[in-house]
């Protein structure tokens, strides 16, 4: 077939064409204009909502553009079927390509998902303290893939995100609560180093005043009484506060004569005088 006689059969399926799907080429631009006014729109609320929210700004922007190109996607394949497209191959099509992505990003779709949902549900926000799958550390980002933690070492933890939904979270806030045992001597006046401990406490700058430090008897050790001292500070001040009370105790507990023993053990040697001349019948060594 010569070009000319081709370009005017082109040019006839064409004039074909618009004359028989011409009022749905119209109804398919301006679906398509529609469409692109409602994915700006819906994008700018979705965008005003999420201001709303404690989310990182990559985020925010990530989450706006899927739903503008989730609007535009819908506006298109509607404007297909007005003007004429059988739409239903195409349908069918992205189907069966949706399912080859997602078995291939199983992973990747996994992660994003379980980042919605952590933003949205909030187990926690930027800023706690969390103990996660055997890792812990401050919140330091959120992202849709995976969440950043900042650990006491000042080095980081990226942990995906499908490893936190799911699973046992410990959530400690913006605070955190000491555990510190010291053991005192079975003759202390136990009331009076309790009140020491409080009034250090008390003045301590780093340690909250609400809640309240608890110090109570924790336990009859074999050569000591345990107090066990737990009082709250930010967790900004956590590690220095922690080293500051306890140097505070001992200083405290020297100036008043009160005895932080060490472990010791009685030990009976039978038939002494045998084995050693002088040594006595009974021998009692601190060890």
């Amino acid at each position: 077939m010569e070009p000319t006689t081709m370009a005017n059969q082109w040019t006839k399926n064409i004039i074909d064409y618009v004359v028989k799907n011409g009022p749905g080429l119209v109804g398919a631009v301006l679906i398509l204009v529609l469409g692109l006014m409602a994915a700006r729109l819906v994008g700018t609320l979705v965008m005003r909502w999420l201001e709303t929210k404690q989310m990182e700004p990559p985020v925010k922007m990530l989450v706006t553009r899927i739903v503008r190109l989730m609007v535009v996607a819908f506006a298109l394949v509607i404007a297909a079927g007005t003007c004429g497209v059988n739409i239903a191959p195409l349908v069918a099509g992205i189907g069966v390509a949706g399912v080859g992505i997602g078995l291939a990003m199983q992973g990747v779709l996994s992660n994003l998902v379980s980042g919605l949902v952590i933003i949205f549900t909030k187990p926690f926000r930027v800023g706690d303290y969390v103990e996660i799958i055997g890792c812990s550390g401050q919140v330091n980002v959120i992202e849709l893939f995976s969440t950043v933690l900042v650990h006491p070492d000042r080095s980081r933890v990226v942990i995906p995100n499908r490893k936190i939904v799911g699973e046992v979270l410990h959530n400690y806030g913006t605070i955190r609560q000491h555990d510190i045992r010291v053991g005192v001597a079975y003759d202390t006046d136990l009331p009076a180093a309790i009140n020491l401990v409080n009034d250090l406490l008390v003045r301590h700058p780093r340690v909250l005043k609400d809640p309240a430090p608890v110090v109570v008897i924790g336990s009859f050790g074999d050569s000591s009484i345990e107090l066990m001292i737990k009082p709250w500070s930010p967790l900004s001040d956590f590690g220095a506060a922690g080293a500051e009370i306890k140097l505070g105790i001992v200083e405290a507990f020297r100036a008043r004569n009160i005895e932080i023993p060490f472990p010791q053990r009685e030990v009976r040697v039978v038939g002494a005088a045998s084995l050693a001349p002088g040594l006595g019948s009974l021998s009692r060594q601190p060890i």
